[in-house]
């Protein structure tokens, strides 16, 4: 088993990929109480328009998706307060428009090629050692905030109002907390692909919460469910040659199943 460890691309691989597993785990619990999951698929297809900017531009795709997923994030979060529009509207209309948008890019640059693939549904192939060194350095920062924060976040996904009136700077937090998703979100689609990203971000929460054993722990089940899916999705991938993203999607699926059957008894 350890002798996948020897390759360079595997070591870069399980870094990121336990990096990634740690800050979507522990966002996707803010996201998934507030009933925001569908965030996480709207910044993914806006990372993507980046990375198709970025391909026909010919330069780092990674900043470009960092980038437009940002701009996507205040967007939405602008909107919801600004204008009341619903928020599975606006998410609604955001992913149509990014995907639609990195469609006509890619398709007049010529971009369609093996790179773009692998941003659609990750490839433990393409982490390089700057890759790692970018997550590593914005993924401490997403860290530190969220946990800094947790306890706002947390009373924020609660009773948004009665945090208002608690004097909690609920517009600014929310601001934050999406710029985070959105950045965990654009680097993780190297690794998960930006298809599959928002999986890893909702299920493990989704799953943790079906023990009911209160916020804290919660967040710790989740956090192991996404480590476990991690880890034996690329061990997996490696061995029989299948896509990485594809594969810790379908472990933390099965984690998913799992959970319900163990509480259903």
């Amino acid at each position: 088993m350890f002798e996948m460890f020897e390759y360079d691309f595997m070591q870069r691989a399980f870094i990121a990929g336990i990096i990634i597993a740690i800050l979507a785990s522990i966002s996707g619990t803010f996201i998934v109480l507030r009933r925001y999951s569908l965030i996480g698929e709207t910044l993914a297809h806006s990372a993507l328009l980046g990375v198709a900017i970025g391909l026909v531009a010919e330069y780092n795709p990674l900043w470009s998706a960092v980038v437009f997923a940002l701009i996507s994030a205040w967007l939405v979060e602008y909107l919801r307060s600004a204008f009341s529009i619903y928020s599975d509207a606006i998410l609604a209309i955001l992913l149509s428009g990014s995907l639609a948008l990195a469609i006509i890019l890619v398709s007049l640059g010529g971009a369609f090629n093996n790179s773009l693939f692998s941003y659609l549904f990750g490839s433990i192939l393409s982490v390089s050692s700057e890759d790692i060194v970018v997550i590593s350095i914005f993924g401490a920062i997403s860290l530190v905030i969220l946990l800094l924060f947790s306890k706002e976040f947390y009373f924020i996904a609660y009773d948004e109002e009665i945090a208002k009136t608690s004097g909690v700077k609920v517009n600014l937090l929310n601001f934050l907390l999406v710029s985070i998703v959105a950045v965990i979100i654009a680097l993780s689609i190297r690794v998960v692909g930006s298809l599959l990203i928002s999986a890893l971000m909702i299920i493990p929460t989704i799953a943790a919460l079906q023990f009911r054993v209160g916020f804290l722990k919660t967040v710790l089940f989740s956090l192991v469910i996404a480590l476990s899916s991690v880890i034996s999705g690329m061990t997996l991938s490696f061995y029989f040659s299948l896509p990485s993203g594809a594969t810790i999607v379908m472990c933390v699926l099965c984690i998913f199943i799992l959970s319900l059957v163990i509480n259903k008894r």
